[in-house]
């Protein structure tokens, strides 16, 4: 694996758990962030002797080249991130999902010491599959949404990159995210759901029938980790979906496996016949490619939130630092 390693996006979500993956492995790690969410996902790495923080914007040329500098291996979590984000602030999604990670691409081919590039993207590019049926790497992609569709161009960009000796590139189509993080976040569909019930309220289920996989997110960051210290001829100019099949779930599923543990939840579910996302995921590839294999499961990830809320870690887990839209 690289020695130096950008985590761009650092503070966030997945970043702040990979940062201490990557530290806990022996690695010196740059996190680089807008701090858009603020920083305190990374206050318990801040005195790493090993960790430094870069406080910049994907979009401003300098900051990109200054975070760059002297690293080995870039992976890019950096994004507005999730349908409703990007639908909310379209010109600024272009602007990061787009344009300044194009220009991160550009600067990583021709930095002299990057040699490894791992870009976080999404199977929300499947769009709506066929009922019933599962899809994979090799299926046909339809972005429903600006989220996917930059997403989308990203992969297909890395894909085509000239010059395969100069920059190893890898795409990981992430599984929808739950579980605790340093920076945590209740508007992911898990998440949402436990912190509902766990408080009390009804919880309000739109289109219950409706598929998606599920990944722990210690999970997706080991997947970054597990990238990184692969053998180039097995990650260069591939794409991988991150999650395990068996983590496919209609909401209807996660209800019940929420009541498993809360049987006195008051769900109700509320009948849409629509939805512009429905698909099952085969992530058969991550694991006989590269041996990768999940640690937590969704009942895991409910097991934790519930406890979490339960004890009153969160004083206000209402909290507008808790999600990635107003």
């Amino acid at each position: 694996m690289p020695s130096n390693i950008l985590v761009t996006g650092a503070a966030g979500y997945i970043g702040s758990v990979l940062v201490r993956q990557l530290l806990a492995a022996g690695h010196r790690v740059r996190g680089f962030d807008a701090l858009f969410f603020g920083g305190d996902g990374l206050i318990g790495v801040f005195g790493h002797p090993r960790f430094e923080f870069q406080r910049g914007d994907l979009r401003e040329t300098a900051d990109v080249g200054a975070a760059l500098d002297g690293v080995d291996a870039v992976v890019h979590l950096a994004a507005i991130v999730g349908d409703p984000a990007c639908a909310s602030e379209p010109d600024k999604a272009r602007e990061i999902n787009g344009a300044a990670t194009d220009h991160l691409v550009d600067r990583c081919l021709t930095a002299p010491n990057v040699t490894r590039f791992v870009f976080a993207s999404t199977c929300s590019n499947y769009g709506r599959a066929e009922a019933g049926a599962f899809v994979d790497e090799d299926s046909p992609l339809n972005p429903v949404s600006l989220y996917a569709e930059l997403k989308v161009a990203v992969e297909q960009r890395l894909m085509q990159l000239p010059d395969p000796d100069r920059l190893t590139a890898t795409a990981l189509r992430f599984a929808t995210v739950h579980g605790l993080s340093p920076r945590p976040r209740f508007d992911l569909t898990v998440n949402e759901f436990v912190r509902e019930v766990t408080l009390g309220r009804k919880l309000q289920i739109f289109g219950e029938q409706f598929w998606r996989p599920y990944c722990h997110v210690e999970d997706l960051a080991s997947a970054c980790a597990l990238v990184l210290d692969s053998p180039v001829g097995k990650v260069d100019r591939r794409v991988f979906g991150v999650g395990d099949t068996d983590e496919n779930y209609q909401k209807q599923m996660l209800a019940e496996a929420i009541l498993q543990q809360i049987p006195d939840a008051d769900i109700e579910y509320v009948k849409k016949d629509e939805d512009p996302r429905d698909y099952r995921v085969r992530f058969d590839r991550i694991g006989d490619e590269l041996g990768f294999a999940i640690t937590k499961r969704v009942a895991d990830g409910i097991r934790e939130i519930h406890a979490a809320l339960a004890a009153g870690i969160f004083s206000d887990p209402d909290a507008a630092s808790y999600r990635n839209i107003a």
